[in-house]
């Protein structure tokens, strides 16, 4: 088993290297790539190895999915900037005869917008908003744990739509007596069967990750290094149109990239520190998010984030807050029980 799962992944590998070495506007169903919950955005949006029994994380790496997230409910949501609004539920279940299951919807509203004739008389108004319904299923096999999650995504700006078909291939290694953890994921992979009308396809925003995840023994601090985008060494993007600073003879300085930088943008740094089972902090740090929106001539608090979780009876509640810009972060929330447990206390 292990072997075959092994194959498909280098085949999968292969497959990203040729055909997807785009980045930035180039691709379609960007949203894919936003945080799916409170946990996942206060580690720094990326993470392959944080296992849990929050289902929410099985959106990050389908091979997460384990026992201790059967019968979880999980409830998401976070307000952007202005009217951006993004809300996620998910659930896992396990059967005897079909296995582990997990099923999520993620639902992504931008808001109200005023529609304009070319003289720029107004219409009426439109709304645009985004969504993916996924299902992952994930087998265990000693201590390796392969998962895949399906998917279908869709986008709608003003009545027309654009749709896709999609699917995350992982893999995780837990250790059997120590907390260390390692991950490989390929997301995103598939096909974009509808584009907007008059438009034409546009490629799906895949992503390869690689990620450990490591507990000392005696430290109540979780580690974890992440490694996106391994598809493309160079993902730097100079915008041509923006001016530099001038040198002593009033010439343009032109930004060079450095080596330093191509190989920080690649990692995300996220750290747990576990006071309790009950309570926990947590931060991140995403240095590719940092320098690409920064501004010119300052990077605030951009590409760090910070979050908590506090677990009171059956319910655990997480907060995260992601600072995507220098003008402020977003606050996100994420509700999650188990449903037997209340059931049960009902049933009493």
């Amino acid at each position: 088993m292990v072997k075959i799962v092994s194959a498909w992944l280098v085949l999968l590998l292969g497959y990203s290297v040729v055909g997807h070495a785009q980045i930035g506007g180039q691709r379609s169903f960007l949203f894919l790539e936003l945080p799916a919950n409170a946990k996942l955005a206060s580690l720094g949006g990326v993470n392959v190895t944080s296992m849990s029994h929050d289902v929410s994380m099985v959106a990050t790496n389908p091979a997460l999915l384990n026992s201790e997230m059967d019968n979880q409910l999980s409830l998401s949501y976070v307000n952007y900037l202005a009217d951006v609004k993004q809300s996620n539920i998910a659930y896992a279940f396990n059967s005897e005869k079909l296995g582990r299951w997990a099923a999520s919807i993620s639902y992504l509203n931008y808001g109200d917008f005023v529609q304009r004739d070319a003289a720029g008389v107004v219409e009426g108004n439109f709304k645009a908003n985004d969504y993916t319904v996924n299902i992952t299923h994930a087998q265990q096999v000693d201590a390796f744990t392969i998962g895949v999650t399906a998917k279908v995504a869709v986008s709608s700006i003003a009545g027309s739509k654009a749709m896709g078909v999609l699917a995350d291939a992982g893999v995780a290694f837990k250790h059997l007596q120590e907390d260390f953890t390692l991950g490989l994921t390929f997301k995103n992979l598939g096909y974009q069967v509808k584009p907007y009308d008059g438009a034409e396809r546009q490629p799906m925003p895949f992503d390869a990750q690689l990620g450990v995840s490591y507990k000392p023994e005696h430290m109540p601090v979780r580690l974890s290094l992440t490694a996106q985008r391994l598809y493309q060494f160079d993902i730097i993007y100079l915008d041509p149109d923006q001016s530099g600073q001038l040198d002593a003879n009033g010439k343009e300085v032109e930004e060079e990239k450095k080596l330093g930088d191509k190989i920080a943008r690649h990692f995300v740094v996220g750290a747990e520190v576990l006071f309790s089972k009950n309570f926990q902090v947590r931060a991140g740090y995403n240095h590719l998010r940092r320098k690409e929106l920064r501004l010119s001539n300052t990077s605030g608090g951009a590409g760090f984030s910070v979050g908590a979780m506090l677990r009171v009876r059956s319910f655990e509640l997480s907060y995260g807050s992601a600072f995507f810009h220098p003008s402020g972060g977003s606050h996100y929330i994420t509700v999650s029980t188990n449903t037997s447990t209340l059931l049960k206390k009902k049933s009493s």
